[in-house]
């Protein structure tokens, strides 16, 4: 269960009820219904469902209540396998279930040798108090959940980081009795969960409230002795202590205006109706199925048929995907003599390394050794060392490695390793950093006209405002993995690894080892997602295990586990930008000045580059005639951040937007029309002097406001917002100009290798990694095109440095054109040297050609070439050609946000990419969504949380929130500009990967607008900033009320 899957627990016996018919009983009795404690929850909420409809709606309330809470409760996976009895027995604080079955006044059925009794289910049960618990010998056989009564009110509530499949933050479980006809309190039951380390009830507050009427007098009385009587202190476990108790008062007002609700329907002569404001307060916000359009541009119809180039073929793998077939790192059978291999981590930010006592931990049976830096031959890594030498630089830097015969063995080892540490002083934020000049690299600039002239003769000035965004986790779908295999002779290794750099990882084990690069062979056939996150850091992990193996002689394999993973690595780099910006009444900016900083960790990593490419594209879609940008990479005691999908774009291009937001707020105009007015337009440069036509970003523009139905929904949204008042609408559209590839020519080359054999089948090898991405589909594309062959004689067998060595990281939005250049190559070669033979038999069959072209001694094996594109940036001039080309998009979203809880829905996307002729449309709208929904975790749901001492305490799927299904657009449209064509790349086509990532900010500033809605209805200032992720929490604050003031 839990315990053993997020504490190691260790069970020597585990029991199933499956065959104890008493525990899975479902039977109805005159007091409710009874349901078997073993039954799982899936079953619980199809008995409820069955069971809902044949009664009396009065006897329903608690299982109604139920079924709400079972709809949103953890995965169908869990449901399906969590027990009833289980879920009311661990008595989690935040499990939801409790609260309501308390106050419908379940009764537990208990069994033990001594007989059978009945224990009630009340609050004090839930708080473990020892004459109302289980005892030690007892098991819950089955649970009574009673049928309400006529003038009995349940209500459920529950807000988590996510709508789905995540814990709650608070959740709660209200009932009132009342004289019957009356509105006159007889009971009152509230209990709460997520406020301290179990449920909690405001008993005291209840039984004050006995005899009372419900009115608006009671409420504000309820509310008071509620916030007095659960008190959260300000360092209390889990934070959000504000909104946790706004919470609090917000769910109660919101069970208050339910029953309010329910009276009047009951007795409609009595009890006034609500009125409209009141009425918006009813009810969570609920997602419906997402549904999906998809628009592009079909092939010519005078392409061959079998000329697959420009066609939606699918993912060459994905049916292997989804069933579970395909193998990655750790799903390779054990090699003989294999070894586990478990790392111990430092447990300090910052620290001198004064001992390590490995005595007890090679004493574990199954223990073969243990490894640290003292057995490295060579170079220990190089920005970063794979075993921590003499001191520490952040929590989770990895010391030693244990190597045993199996995982719990080398596990139970490194927890016996003993490491003594000597503190010294940490820096963990950017402000900390910036106070002791801890930087990682010089301060990098670029400038571009008179910025001071150009504040001299704004008309007005907005200074001193800052932006802050939280990191990222890549969560990639497979954890980094490496298995290493040393061979017999000559010292030669074999490394399968998931990484986006297999020629790093080359380099470094070989360095490591003292070895020439010759003698160690790496294998990528897939890898399970990476986003940036797997090009320096597996190069690391596959040094710690060569290293492992080259002392032991044996094959050693490290597949980290999810939390370990997400301790050791680092993420997107949080960053925080400061602005002045001088604009005309009009709208139009004419000086800005920008500084940047970024938090870059313990290493350098790919921090610099960060930084520089935040520089480089913070004007995103905007010309600014007076800008000066400055950066900063912070250097701190955190893991080392790295490259991320976007790489420093979705900070920069959030940073700008919120100075355009500002000057529209400022000057009263629409955000839209202060966007247009300052969008460059035509032919135009850069702030660094690079040349580049904007005509299809406005394009884009123009067809996003068309396709969206801008105009006529943002009046709807206006019309939504006049009608409710707890519940607000936004709506927004952004621009985007995207950077595709790197600044420098040989980060752009590539090489492949294209065999043909006897039989006319093909195999296709290049430098690229399969990321999830669909690299390798295309490239078979691009040989059946150049080879003019079915798709299904073409086979790509894995990435290795043995074939194609050398080779760049598969990144940048440019790994699959600059790849397809080299296919293209090799290609091309073979075919011309197929010439002769086709001239001899043009009426022959490939088989034919091929045939003849080996008697005849033609190779039929070819090496493919692609030098790069030329591209540069010189930091010193602050100029150059410094991306290959621009993309452009521009993405409309709506939302809706529920004021009381902060939560949001996101109702619709448009997105219009100037994707120009794309190879594969379907990977290629796969990867704009794809994006836009990591762009949307990034802005408004994923937060990562660090301890004072620099630990990370979001390590899991659990305290981690990424994007689920519920989190995708209602409707959720892609639209491929037609008719456009990009002149650089391979076949007119662009590099799509990254570019949707930044458009999920069009979610964040829709967000940004309903909020702005409320606090104009409110009266409250709007000239407010949001920080990104823009959460529950964020949202609820932001929308102050009454509520919000009482805490």
């Amino acid at each position: 269960g839990l315990r053993k899957n997020c504490n190691d627990a260790y069970h020597p016996i585990i029991l199933h009820p499956v065959r104890i018919p008493e525990m899975y009983v479902v039977s109805s009795t005159n007091d409710g219904l009874v349901i078997g404690a073993a039954c799982c929850l899936a079953q619980l909420r199809d008995i409820l469902m069955e069971a809902v409809p044949k009664l009396p709606y009065e006897k329903t309330k608690i299982y109604q209540a139920l079924l709400q809470h079972l709809r949103t409760l953890a995965g169908e996976q869990i449901r399906s396998m969590a027990s009833l009895g289980g879920h009311i027995v661990s008595r989690g604080s935040t499990w939801d279930l409790n609260p309501i079955l308390s106050v419908g006044k379940s009764v537990l059925n208990l069994a033990s040798e001594d007989g059978k009794r009945q224990v009630l289910l009340n609050d004090q049960f839930l708080a473990g108090c020892e004459h109302a618990d289980i005892k030690p010998k007892e098991v819950i056989v089955s649970v009574l959940i009673p049928y309400s009564m006529k003038d009995d009110f349940i209500s459920a509530f529950r807000q988590a980081e996510r709508q789905k499949n995540a814990f709650s933050v608070v959740n709660a479980g209200m009932r009132v009795l009342f004289h019957p006809g009356t509105d006159t309190i007889v009971d009152l039951n509230i209990l709460y969960g997520g406020i301290g380390s179990t449920t909690v009830s405001a008993r005291k507050s209840c039984e004050k409230l006995i005899g009372r009427q419900w009115n608006d007098e009671t409420l504000n009385e309820a509310c008071r002795l509620v916030l007095e009587e659960i008190f959260l202190p300000p360092s209390a476990p889990g934070g959000k202590v504000e909104y946790r108790r706004t919470l609090l008062v917000s769910f109660l007002f919101r069970f208050y205006l339910e029953v309010l609700h329910g009276l009047h329907q009951m007795y409609p002569f009595r009890y006034a109706e609500l009125s409209w404001e009141k009425m918006s307060a009813l009810g969570m916000l609920q997602s419906s199925v997402p549904q999906g359009v998809q628009i592009y541009q079909d092939v010519d119809p005078g392409q061959s048929p079998q000329d697959p180039v420009g066609r939606p073929v699918m993912h060459q793998p994905g049916i292997k995907h989804a069933t579970g077939e395909a193998v990655y790192i750790d799903d390779i059978r054990p090699v003989d003599g294999e070894l586990s291999l478990a790392v111990v981590t430092s447990i300090k930010a910052h620290a001198k390394i004064i001992s390590i006592d490995t005595s007890e931990a090679v004493q574990v049976p199954g223990v073969v050794d243990v490894v640290t830096a003292r057995d490295v031959p060579g170079e220990n890594g190089k920005d970063e060392q794979a075993y921590a030498a003499d001191k520490v630089i952040c929590v989770g830097q990895i010391i030693c490695a244990v190597v045993a015969e199996s995982v719990t063995q080398a596990k139970c080892g490194a927890e016996k390793v003993k490491i003594v540490y000597e503190d010294l002083e940490p820096i963990l934020t950017i402000e900390d950093a910036v106070k002791h000049k801890s930087y990682i690299t010089e301060e990098r600039k670029i400038e571009k006209g008179d910025i001071e002239k150009g504040f001299k003769s704004a008309d007005e000035i907005i200074e001193g405002s800052e932006l802050h965004m939280g990191g990222q986790e890549h969560f990639y779908l497979e954890t980094n993995s490496v298995l290493v295999i040393p061979r017999v002779e000559d010292k030669e290794m074999d490394v399968y690894v998931s990484t986006q750099h297999a020629t790093d990882v080359q380099e470094l084990v070989a360095s490591a080892l003292n070895l020439q690069s010759n003698k160690i062979m790496c294998h990528v056939k897939r890898v399970g997602g990476a986003f940036g996150g797997k090009i320096t850091k597996p190069s690391l992990f596959a040094v710690i295990a060569a290293v492992a193996a080259n002392k032991t002689g044996r094959p050693v394999r490290f597949a980290l586990e999810r939390n370990m993973d997400m301790l050791i690595t680092g993420g997107r780099h949080p960053f925080l930008g400061k602005y002045k910006v001088g604009f005309m009444n009009d709208g139009r900016i004419i000086a800005a000045d920008f500084q940047c900083y970024i938090n870059g960790g313990c290493t350098k990593d790919e921090s610099e580059l960060v930084i520089e490419y935040i520089l480089l594209k913070v004007d995103n879609a905007y010309s600014i005639p007076n800008l000066r940008v400055r950066g900063h990479a912070c250097k701190t005691n955190l893991p080392s951040n790295t490259a991320f999908r976007g790489f420093g774009f979705p900070q920069a291009g959030l940073f700008v937007e919120t100075c355009i937001v500002a000057v529209a707020t400022h000057t009263g105009l629409p955000h839209e029309k202060v966007r247009e007015i300052n969008m460059y337009k035509g032919v135009n440069l850069t702030s660094f002097n690079e040349e580049f036509d904007a005509e299809n970003l406005w394009k884009c523009w123009e067809e996003c406001l068309d396709k969206s139905d801008y105009y006529s929904r943002k009046a709807m949204v206006e019309e939504f917002n006049m009608k409710n008042y707890w519940k607000k609408k936004g709506i927004a559209i952004i621009p985007m100009k995207f950077s595709v590839g790197f600044n420098a020519t040989y980060f752009h080359q590539a090489g492949a290798l294209v065999h043909i054999y006897i039989d006319g089948s093909v195999l296709v090898t290049h430098g690229g990694i399969e990321l999830g991405q669909g690299i390798h589909t295309k490239m078979l594309q691009i040989a059946s095109r150049e080879l003019k062959i079915p798709l299904s004689y073409i086979h790509f067998c894995e990435t290795s440095t043995t074939t194609v060595p050398n080779g760049k990281y598969t990144a940048g939005s440019v790994g699959t054109e600059i790849n397809a250049r080299a296919v293209q190559d090799a290609c091309q070669i073979l075919w011309k040297r197929l010439d002769p033979i086709r001239r001899d038999n043009p009426n022959g069959k490939w088989e034919d050609w091929i045939s003849e072209a080996h008697k005849q001694s033609i190779s039929l094996s070819a090496t493919g070439y692609f030098k790069g594109y030329a591209t540069n940036m010189n930091w010193d001039t602050k100029k150059g050609h410094a991306f290959p080309y621009f993309l452009f998009g521009v993405a409309c979203s709506e939302v809706e946000i529920d004021c009381l809880t902060g939560a949001h829905k996101n109702i619709r996307t448009d997105i219009v990419m100037d994707a120009c002729f794309s190879i594969n449309p379907a990977i290629d709208i796969g990867q704009i969504e794809g994006a836009f929904i990591q762009g949307v975790g990034l802005y408004t749901l994923e937060e990562i949380y660090f301890s004072p001492e620099g630990e990370q305490l979001t390590l899991g799927p659990d305290t981690y929130k990424i994007p689920a299904i519920c989190d995708i657009p209602e409707q959720f449209r892609v639209y491929l500009l037609p008719n456009s064509r990009n002149s650089i790349a391979i076949y007119s086509s662009k590099g799509i990967g990254e570019a949707g990532f930044f458009l999920g900010s069009s979610v964040f500033f829709a967000i940004r607008d309903a909020v702005a809605a409320a606090r104009k209805e409110r009266g409250l200032p709007l000239d407010f900033t949001l920080n990104s992720p823009l959460t529950i929490e964020r949202i609820r604050m932001a929308c102050d009320d009454v509520f919000t003031e009482m805490v």
